[in-house]
C-alpha cells in the first residue's frame, strides 16, 4: 500500500510549495520514517490530501526521482530506492563505513588470482623482483542494493582468503592479520558505465559514475594495497571540509 506521510507547508513563505513538499518527503527518507522499498501515494492523492495542484506534486516528486531517492514503475508505482551513502573523506573502508550507518553491506566475490603483477600495479605497490600479487574484484551492495565495484591489488603474502572477503571488509581482514592501514594516497574523479559495470550495477549503459583509485601505506611505510573503485553516482557521496589556510 501506498505510505502516506504527515506534511506541513507554510503558504505564507517564499519558499515554492513543490520545494517545501519535496524536502518533507526527502527528510523522511533520509530519516527512516520511509525504507527503501516503499510504495509512495501517487501525485493526484498527494495533491488532494495536501491541496496543491496537481503539477505542484507532480514538480516535486519529480525533483527527488531526479535525486535517486524516488523511482517511478510501471504498474507499480512510485516507491521509495535506498538512500546515497555520504562517505567522508577519511581513511576508513567501505564495509566500516557501511556497518557503521546500519547499511547492511554484502558482498559478491567476483574475481581472486594470484600472479604477477602489471607494470602498473607493481609500481603502485613498489614491488621488486618477482613477488606475486592478488588482485580482488568485488561487487559491494548496501540493502541488497548494488553500490560499488572494487578492484585491489596486494601483495599476495598479507592477502585475506576469498571466503573472509566475502563477510568481512578488506581493511578489517587486513587488521586481524595485524596490517594496519595509516596513509593513503587517493585520487577521486568520474567515468561513464560500460556496459559490463552497467550491468552490475543496475544502471544504463554510459550512467555518471564516481572513481576513486587508492594507494595505501601501513604503519611501517609499505605500501599494502593499490584500489580502484567505482561507485553509483545517485546512490554516493564523498563529503569533505575545507578550511581556509
Amino acid at each position: 500500500m501506498a505510505a502516506p506521510l504527515a506534511v506541513e507547508l507554510d503558504r505564507s513563505s517564499p519558499v515554492p510549495l513543490y520545494f517545501q513538499l519535496a524536502q518533507a518527503i526527502e527528510g523522511a527518507i533520509l530519516g527512516g520514517d520511509l525504507g527503501p522499498g516503499d510504495r509512495f501515494e501517487n501525485e493526484l492523492d498527494l495533491a488532494k490530501r495536501l491541496n496543491l495542484s496537481r503539477p505542484t506534486a507532480r514538480r516535486a516528486i519529480a525533483e527527488l526521482v531526479d535525486k535517486g531517492l524516488l523511482v517511478r514503475k510501471r504498474g507499480v508505482g512510485t516507491q521509495v530506492v535506498q538512500g546515497p551513502v555520504h562517505r567522508p573523506i577519511e581513511l576508513t573502508s567501505l564495509f566500516d563505513d557501511l556497518a557503521k550507518a546500519g547499511q547492511n553491506p554484502t558482498t559478491t566475490l567476483l574475481e581472486y588470482r594470484v600472479g604477477a603483477p602489471t607494470e602498473d600495479v607493481a609500481r603502485e605497490l613498489n614491488l621488486l623482483g618477482q613477488e606475486e600479487v592478488t588482485t580482488i574484484r568485488r561487487l559491494r551492495l548496501s540493502n541488497g542494493e548494488p553500490l560499488a565495484l572494487m578492484t585491489n591489488h596486494l601483495p599476495a603474502a598479507l592477502a585475506p582468503g576469498p571466503e573472509e572477503l566475502e563477510t568481512h571488509g578488506l581493511y578489517q581482514s587486513l587488521r586481524t592479520r595485524g596490517v594496519h592501514i595509516r596513509l593513503a594516497r587517493q585520487r577521486i574523479g568520474a567515468k561513464a558505465a560500460d556496459r559490463a559495470e552497467a550491468a552490475l550495477l543496475g544502471e544504463k549503459v554510459r550512467a555518471p559514475l564516481l572513481t576513486m583509485n587508492r594507494t595505501a601505506f601501513d604503519d611501517e611505510g609499505r605500501v599494502v594495497e593499490f584500489g580502484s573503485h567505482v561507485y553509483r553516482a545517485t546512490m554516493y557521496h564523498f563529503d569533505m571540509t575545507v578550511v581556509d589556510r
